[in-house]
């Protein structure tokens, strides 16, 4: 869990027209002491990253990269130094390639250096795009490259784009040399994107639950959620399936003038407990019909998050009428919170069928907690009374 620049920072480098936006010490210093200050930090969002545009555009006489004199004056190892000294870790970008996406210089055939220099600014992310290299050479660049973070003795967290740049990723090499790995294409501030990511992760769902676990997940990639692009409803439904998707959350947003509304949906501790629930498996989209949706997660506790998402554009809110097979839970009582406080507690009972209603291009969200019956109860505590017998 973090933030990071890209999505709506992008590669904004004039800080004398646009100072509060561009890529700078300035701009990571502020956003790290908002992320102590309003609650971030505390939520679980605990990493800083710089993404890509941080570079000046030639390395220096002994090949090593070096920051944006202007922009980053104090170096990146004292920029380090300020988020460590909040209780933050420090995140940087790279690219594989000879130049990153926007044109600086990449780490290819200066892979050693490179890796050297981020433990010597320590470092503790590295997001390692995979813009101008032929993508048949990242399934042995990228664990080469993984391999040296490693022998730093450095602690990194090893974020790869391997994937997003080929057609037949190799998901068990993949999932055995980074941490974690966006998939597809990057995500822009739309509703029209998100919605996109949603089908694709869906359509793909079956090869790639298979490598998500703890210590290495699927990443969809950023939160936009705050930004231009999305409604609160919309912002809700990002912030519902990447939970259940058990993705990485790296918000991308101005913190300084988020709205209030927004924030809360980002710090929504339920939400945040279910994307970071330790048991670690990822979520499936288990109902796909009338321009609707159901996302499950199964939890460490028994318990089951259930994302609604309607998708539908039409006008009123759409009422949905489900039932155990189309929820993909066992048929059993529950207990029923909604994880954004809009309804009051429920119990579902066997018999019924559940009924919510979604506002278009909305979500409800709920957690699923199952019930024991008096003859369950009272088994249990048999069972845990021999159990304590055994034991002395």
């Amino acid at each position: 869990m973090g933030w990071l620049t890209w999505e709506r920072f992008r590669c904004i480098t004039d800080c004398e027209k646009y100072p509060q936006e561009c890529i700078s010490e300035d701009l990571i210093r502020r956003t790290t002491d908002i992320m102590v200050k309003e609650g971030y930090v505390a939520a679980g969002y605990n990493y800083v990253a710089i993404d890509d545009c941080w570079l000046e555009k030639s390395r220096d006489e002994n090949n090593r990269m070096v920051p944006d004199r202007k922009r980053f004056p104090s170096g990146i190892k004292a920029l380090a130094d300020y988020v460590h000294d909040r209780g933050l870790k420090f995140g940087i970008y790279q690219d594989y390639g000879t130049k990153t996406c926007a044109g600086y210089p990449g780490v290819l055939g200066y892979e050693e250096i490179d890796v050297k220099t981020f433990a010597e600014w320590d470092v503790d992310y590295v997001k390692l795009d995979g813009c101008y290299v032929d993508s048949n050479k990242m399934d042995t660049g990228y664990p080469a490259f993984g391999k040296l973070l490693n022998e730093t003795g450095r602690p990194m967290l090893y974020s790869c784009s391997w994937p997003a740049y080929q057609d037949k990723p190799n998901y068990d090499s993949i999932e055995k040399h980074c941490n974690l790995w966006r998939n597809w294409g990057d995500i822009d501030d739309s509703w029209t994107s998100v919605k996109s990511i949603m089908k694709w992760f869906a359509e793909n769902q079956d090869e790639l639950v298979k490598h998500a676990g703890p210590g290495h997940w699927n990443d969809p990639d950023m939160l936009i959620i705050g930004n231009y692009g999305l409604s609160l409803d919309q912002a809700r439904v990002q912030m519902a399936v990447w939970s259940v998707l058990a993705a990485p959350l790296l918000m991308s947003v101005d913190l300084a003038i988020i709205r209030p509304e927004f924030k809360k949906v980002l710090l929504n501790e339920d939400i945040i407990a279910i994307d970071q629930d330790r048991l670690g498996k990822q979520g499936l989209r288990v109902w796909n019909g009338s321009k609707c949706e159901i996302w499950k997660r199964e939890l460490a506790d028994g318990s089951y998050a259930i994302a609604f998402v309607n998708l539908r554009e039409d006008g009123a809110p759409f009422a949905l009428q489900t039932n155990f097979n189309k929820m993909a839970i066992p048929q059993q009582a529950y207990k029923v919170k909604d994880l954004y406080n809009d309804e009051e507690s429920t119990m579902y009972k066997p018999e019924e069928l559940f009924e919510t209603r979604i506002n278009p291009t909305g979500v409800r969200f709920y957690k699923f907690t199952p019930v024991q019956s008096r003859d369950e109860t009272k088994t249990e505590n048999v069972r845990l009374r021999l159990q304590m017998i055994n034991i002395v």
